[in-house]
């Protein structure tokens, strides 16, 4: 039984490529794997139903007419009704630089055609699964000012709000759980990406960088050739 069955039957997907081969293929398999699926043919459409249709997750061409894949997913990423919105990548693209550049603006995953649609499926499932299996969804850090709420996914520094996408949060979160300890980029990708994941060790230091952007140096500290640690004096 798939993911979707097994836990949230009415799971929404929302497919947008430019190739209608594509999303076709795309289509008749997750229907098959019981999801509730859209589709659109370019960035601009996509969003427009991305914000009716509100989608658990979307699959995301990089490369598409009237409005690509990147800014599409960066306007995605600033509306606060999608900003926990799963955005898996699709793309002929391989070079390194757009795997970067994708997971910048807060991508979860990234594939590169041709699709394998039981890979996909595998990929897609592989997030759903984590989402159900995490625990104490209520739980509260607070520490040097900062505070993150995690069943609300919120943060506030100073009682003042600090917007984060969920990779970005959940990698806060997890780091400010075990303050002073040294996390190797390798461990937080298999915690926060998961082991079915493939993508960099790079986008962990992105993602670090873009934290540290908006709660100052101070929180998260680089062991050089070691990894990262939250520390709980924050300077």
């Amino acid at each position: 039984m798939s993911a979707a069955k097994a836990t949230q039957p009415a799971q929404k997907i929302l497919v947008v490529d430019d190739d209608e081969d594509i999303v076709e293929l795309l289509e008749y398999n997750l229907e098959k794997e019981g999801y509730e699926v859209k589709t659109a043919l370019d960035g601009k459409k996509g969003l427009k139903i991305a914000r009716e249709f509100r989608p658990d997750l979307i699959l995301l061409d990089i490369m598409m007419p009237r409005q690509d894949g990147i800014e599409t997913a960066r306007m995605i990423r600033d509306d606060s009704d999608l900003r926990d919105t799963y955005i898996l990548f699709l793309t002929a693209r391989s070079e390194e630089y757009s795997e970067i550049a994708a997971f910048e603006i807060g991508a979860d995953d990234y594939i590169t055609k041709p699709i394998k649609p039981r890979a996909l499926m595998s990929r897609i499932n592989a997030l759903f699964r984590r989402e159900a299996q995490k625990s104490d969804p209520g739980e509260l850090i607070e520490i040097a000012g900062l505070s993150i709420d995690r069943k609300n996914y919120t943060v506030t520094q100073n009682g003042k709000s600090v917007i984060l996408p969920k990779k970005e949060f959940e990698l806060l979160f997890f780091l400010a759980q075990s303050p002073n300890k040294v996390f190797s980029r390798e461990e937080l990708l298999q915690k926060i990406w998961g082991a079915d994941i493939y993508v960099l060790e790079r986008t962990v230091d992105v993602h670090i960088r873009k934290l540290r952007e908006k709660l100052g140096e101070g929180f998260i500290k680089t062991l050089k050739g070691v990894g990262y640690m939250f520390t709980d004096q924050a300077e």
